[in-house]
């Protein structure tokens, strides 16, 4: 397959990771097609999104120039497979344009429903061989890039072959005797299916003609011009920055061990005003994220702790760029928990340290990390970086053992007490008998027209009057009214404690303190709710 004029190695770099894998090439390319068994001039083609795997159908048109193709194509002038692929998937993301530049990553993720995790080469471990290629006998996919300092760097080509800012495919992993030696080699392709490394074991090099010809035959393959090229490890290393790779379930590539992972999924958003609160630099906003209990009561069967990945997606960032929005910068963290159900406020995150966190705040699809955390229950807020910016996101949370998971704030119940009964008439306090007094110059008969009154609207007042109105008499007793009164000036006061800068108003985080209270009441008293505006009006 070869890169057309659209910007996006990304995706390439994938697709030649994919044709490695039989059986996830044969999901995403269904094999029940093709221009002669019942052709119909369509296609379709399986990605995974968001948990579920999607079925993307499209025809047979492909943009082409002269009568050739302009977008990804194989080399054979007879082979579409790659074209159409590239079609279904822009589709998917809403145009061709929206995949210009990415992650390989994404592509992966898109192709398998498997987990992403990545290396840098700089700091990498240092099996980090081993786990690479662990990783391949299991059937993961891999990619790796050069990273640049500015976007005139992007696909510069350097003086050995390597293109920077460039999304390449990871191929194969061996280890030859070379001069009575050990040497790790790496196998890379570039998308465009040209442009070589050149430096020691390049298709030509004379690094070869120290390996035993039969074990040379079967490396090489009878290698061309293809962009596929062997390099050194260690030069790898030294020339890549980082290391992408897709395991299709989240197992350790440190271990030898293969694990049956239990799921949790949250689907959840950042809204401004409300749940986007930023990280926790922005110490006022931060507790208002959304926030997700998990409880790990079980360690690993080989250890005292808990083995757990969390993957933090954010989700139609692709579709979104029409509108101006690209990937927000994500990330999270976690806290140990205390016992109570209710979401936590600002308190105990300026006094509670995170037990464990993404490595970095990055503007990726997604981000994940692996922990493993005695038994206990934590917290986790995923979040932006920035307070105020909208996204919609995916939150996959994968341990050996099973992990209860829950939603805080999603659990609501109202348990109010009823007001006291009214005083009888000898027994009123002065509050009460000056409340007489304003009752009756107000009160009159039902014939007389309406009393004007500047603030509140005459619904508002029509609300009030329905929900006091125990004995359905269309009009407010002395006694309904007493009890109006008490729920005002428990509202009253409820407004005043949240009111911290004493403004007169509510903004959206002061509200954000009281929305507990406030569903609470709305459960009970449904109806009670534009009493808001009196309370405005009051204070």
């Amino acid at each position: 397959i070869c890169q057309g004029q659209l910007g996006d190695c990304w995706l390439l770099a994938a697709i030649a990771s994919l044709t490695l894998k039989k059986d996830a090439l044969a999901r995403v390319v269904p094999q029940d097609q093709s221009f002669d068994h019942r052709y119909a001039g369509i296609f379709h083609f399986q990605f995974w999104q968001h948990n579920r795997w999607l079925d993307v159908v499209v025809d047979d048109r492909l943009p082409s120039v002269r009568n050739k193709l302009i977008m990804l194509h194989s080399a054979s002038n007879d082979e579409f497979w790659s074209a159409l692929l590239e079609k279904a998937y822009a589709k998917m993301h809403g145009s061709y344009e929206s995949l210009k530049g990415g992650s390989t990553m994404e592509a992966m993720e898109d192709f398998t429903g498997g987990v992403g995790e990545m290396y840098e080469t700089k700091n990498a471990p240092t099996d980090l061989f081993s786990i690479m290629k662990k990783a391949l006998d299991r059937g993961s996919m891999m990619g790796c890039s050069i990273d640049i300092t500015s976007s005139a760097e992007s696909e510069a080509k350097t003086s050995t072959g390597l293109v920077k800012g460039h999304a390449y495919s990871i191929t194969g992993l061996e280890e030859v005797n070379y001069r009575g030696q050990k040497v790790q080699l790496i196998r890379i392709r570039n998308p465009w299916g040209q442009v070589e490394w050149n430096g020691p074991w390049s298709d030509n090099a004379r690094e070869w003609n120290y390996v035993d010809a039969a074990e040379k035959t079967r490396i090489l393959q009878n290698s061309t011009d293809d962009g596929e090229f062997w390099m050194e490890f260690e030069d790898f290393k030294r020339n890549y920055d980082k290391v992408e790779i897709c395991n299709m379930t989240p197992d350790s590539l440190t271990d030898d061990t293969k694990r049956q992972w239990e799921v949790s999924m949250f689907e959840g958003n950042w809204i401004r005003g409300s749940t986007a609160g930023g990280c926790r630099n922005f110490i006022d906003t931060f507790w208002t994220n959304p926030q997700f209990k998990l409880q790990l009561e079980d360690a690993d069967d080989d250890d005292d702790v808990c083995s757990v990945v969390i993957a933090l997606m954010q989700k139609n960032r692709r579709k979104l760029r029409k509108e101006g929005l690209d990937l927000e910068t994500i990330g999270f963290a976690v806290y140990e928990a205390p016992d109570d159900e209710d979401q936590q406020g600002k308190d105990f995150f300026r006094y509670h340290a995170s037990k464990a966190r993404s490595r970095t705040y990055i503007n990726m699809r997604e981000v994940s990390e692996r922990f493993t955390l005695p038994p206990g229950k934590y917290l986790l807020v995923p979040t932006t970086f920035q307070p105020h910016h909208e996204a919609d996101f995916l939150i996959r949370i994968f341990s050996e053992k099973r992990a209860g998971a829950l939603e805080m704030g999603s659990n609501v119940d109202a348990d109010l007490p009823d007001p006291a009964p009214p005083s009888p008439p000898e027994e009123e306090t002065d509050e009460e008998k000056g409340l007489r007094r304003l009752f009756d110059q107000l009160a009159g008969s039902v014939r007389k027209t309406p009393i004007k009154f500047d603030g509140l609207s005459l619904s508002t007042c029509h609300s009030i009057i329905n929900l006091m109105d125990v004995d359905n008499t269309g009009m407010l007793e002395f006694q309904e009214f007493k009890v109006f009164w008490e729920k005002m000036k428990k509202w009253i006061m409820l407004f005043l404690s949240f009111d911290t800068d004493r403004s007169g108003k509510m903004s959206s985080y002061e509200l954000l303190c009281t929305q507990i209270q406030i569903f609470k009441c709305v459960l009970k008293y449904i109806r009670f709710f534009s009493i808001c505006e009196a309370v405005s009006f009051y204070c």
